[in-house]
């Protein structure tokens, strides 16, 4: 079985190593991207109100490698 690149935000916030806050603030302002960087859980539960939320960790990892290398960590958004 093929692996899947979506993974759940626990386990994103510590391979990206940052707070599962800062990615939820990232989705928020738009530097992660939704259908691109993340996307809402398929998972059994379905809260339209607050969705299960799951991470592509290469391309979430894409983008905080550009803006640290334009010398604008996105990590310093938040704290």
């Amino acid at each position: 079985m093929k692996e899947t690149p979506w993974v759940n935000q626990k386990l994103a916030s510590e391979k990206l190593g940052v707070s599962e806050e800062t990615l939820n603030s990232w989705r928020e302002i738009g530097y992660l991207k939704p259908g691109t960087h993340w996307r809402s859980s398929p998972e059994n539960e379905h809260r339209p109100w607050k969705p299960s939320v799951i991470y592509h960790l290469r391309w979430c990892k894409e983008i905080i490698d550009y803006w640290d290398k334009e010398d604008a960590p996105i990590s310093r958004l938040v704290a």
